[in-house]
């Protein structure tokens, strides 16, 4: 059986034409077969929405670069297994542009990991990005760079019916000589869109640099809810008492009003400081709820946090940290949970201030 290709419509950004509504190749809708127009080129970046529920009418912008977007659904009756294909046609803007960003959103089940596949002119692949996600079951995302070097089409692969998919953000990038720390990957340290910190890796071992030792609690993903119960739990041990101590981890899925707290030797010592994107990243998404005026955001994507333990919260011996998210919020993942251990050391910069 044929599949049916449906063409989603993409809007000039100096006129708008009708986006989101699905399309098939032949609606009488566009004038004419297939057709997408595009907009004027306004940046290097552009956002793409991918859901299959918005109302008809709805409208999107999308640079000239932008060629088209067509959905292909997958013939699940014939094959459970089947993909269904979100096809992105793109041309380079200038010669500059050589290395394209590619952020998909989505829903991260361990059973549907969508992968992004890159094509040339002729139809030979390119490169495949192998499954995406690490199975958070939240919504969340991912992001490739892809050699724009001759590719011309960027699929997304979805399982079944492609719902999870919702969207893709895109940004050209340029390359050049880079110098960064040697304790930094050369991946890790190229900069991505919107962030402000670099991916956090758990330590294989434990280290000690000027005075502060720095541990792994935990490299696992560990998943938290917002009661005692449902938190994640860190036992370690330490010579002696530190003079400050700071747990920092990735958090997947967190709410913006409602960060994790963290907790020392059964002390609740507060929540954790998220370091936040900048808010035009399209990684917050609004809630509204009935008896809530005010929309609350959720970040569907990794954040890093970090929460300060004051010295008075442990002791030379075992000690226990434990982490459980916001009140107010519901699960979120947590991973490369670490902690730093400051200590008084031969060049310690320290003033002693009198009382007055």
């Amino acid at each position: 059986m044929r599949q049916p290709i449906l063409t989603l419509g993409l809007i000039l950004a100096t006129q708008p034409l009708l986006a989101q509504e699905a399309l098939t190749l032949d609606s009488p809708a566009t004038g004419h077969p297939g057709a997408v127009d595009i907009a004027t080129p306004t940046t290097g970046n552009a956002w793409i929405d991918l859901r299959q529920n918005a109302k008809p009418g709805a409208v999107q912008n999308v640079p000239k670069w932008v060629e088209a977007v067509t959905f292909i659904p997958a013939d699940t009756q014939t094959n459970p297994a089947a993909l269904s294909v979100f096809r992105i046609r793109l041309a380079r803007p200038d010669r500059h542009s050589t290395i394209l960003f590619f952020r998909i959103f989505f829903n991260d089940q361990t059973s549907a990991h969508p992968e992004i596949v890159a094509w040339d002119e002729s139809g030979s692949q390119v490169l495949r990005s192998g499954p995406l996600g690490v199975g958070t079951e939240l919504d969340s995302s991912d992001a490739v760079m892809i050699p724009m070097h001759g590719a011309t089409t960027i699929d997304v692969e979805a399982p079944g019916d492609g719902n999870g998919v919702r969207a893709a953000y895109l940004e050209w990038m340029t390359s050049s000589e880079l110098a960064h720390s040697a304790s930094v990957g050369s991946k890790d340290a190229v900069p991505q869109p919107f962030a402000t910190t670099l991916p956090l890796h758990a330590p294989m071992e434990d280290s000690e640099e000027f005075g502060t030792v720095t541990a792994s609690l935990s490299a696992d993903l560990i998943r938290i809810g917002p009661t005692p119960d449902q938190s994640a739990a860190f036992e370690f041990g330490i010579e002696s008492q530190p003079l400050l101590a700071l747990v920092t981890f990735e958090i997947a899925g967190p709410r913006m009003d409602s960060p994790p707290e963290v907790i020392a030797n059964g002390q609740n010592i507060g929540a954790a400081s998220l370091i936040m994107p900048g808010l035009a990243d399209p990684g917050y998404r609004g809630e509204m709820h009935r008896i809530v005026s005010q929309m609350q955001f959720q970040y569907t994507g990794w954040l890093r946090a970090q929460k300060i333990v004051p010295a008075s919260a442990l002791h030379s011996g075992t000690n226990n940290i434990a982490i459980v998210n916001g009140r107010d919020a519901s699960a979120a993942v947590i991973r490369a949970t670490q902690v730093q251990l400051k200590y008084l050391w031969e060049k310690a910069d320290y003033i002693l201030k009198p009382d007055h």
